[in-house]
């Protein structure tokens, strides 16, 4: 479960969803300005924020479509399924895993998982060989195709290569606990 306040979730949960109100609704003409009723009339196609769509989705306002880049008859599938690790997954969805587990969750679509599953298992292991051997030059090319989460990992990885090559190189191999230094009190 994500926190309240992890701002990547905030973030992910702004992304735009196809949506259709199954019941006219009043005052939100913000999403049809083609009169000026303010309202929406049942049957229009509207996209919204994610967190709006689910909150109206459990509510039974409105019935939510599956983004076209998760949908089962999109170029993205088959682009995965071919080499996931070249496919452009930022300029879909800046957190494509993150949002397409929620969006599974909520509307039960049982094909974004192993979609994503596919997708993050290639990807990870070239995330990975990037951050541990790339050159500095190497790298912005590559974090462009890289969603929010795959650029977290990508750090992860070079900051922890950087660990190693610094401990390697003659970092402190051994501390000295502080409590070594003490000297007992003698026990009476």
């Amino acid at each position: 479960m994500a926190s309240y306040y992890d701002i990547d979730d905030i973030l992910a949960e702004e992304e735009l969803v196809p949506a259709v109100f199954l019941q006219t609704a009043n005052e939100v003409g913000i999403f049809d300005c083609a009169d000026d009723t303010n309202k929406v009339v049942a049957g229009t196609h509207v996209e919204m924020p994610f967190w709006l769509a689910q909150e109206l989705y459990v509510r039974q306002a409105v019935s939510i479509k599956v983004p076209p880049y998760f949908d089962t008859k999109a170029k993205t599938r088959n682009e995965i399924g071919a080499d996931a690790a070249h496919v452009d997954l930022r300029s879909l969805c800046p957190y494509f895993y993150n949002f397409g587990c929620k969006i599974a969750r909520l509307i039960g679509e049982k094909t974004i998982g192993p979609l994503l599953l596919v997708a993050f298992r290639t990807r990870y292991r070239e995330v990975l060989i990037k951050a541990h051997t790339a050159a500095s030059i190497v790298a912005p090319k590559h974090l462009t195709l890289l969603t929010k989460e795959e650029t977290k990992l990508y750090e992860a990885g070079q900051s922890s290569t950087a660990a190693f090559k610094k401990w390697r190189m003659g970092g402190p191999r051994l501390q000295k606990a502080s409590v070594l230094g003490r000297k007992r009190k003698p026990v009476e």
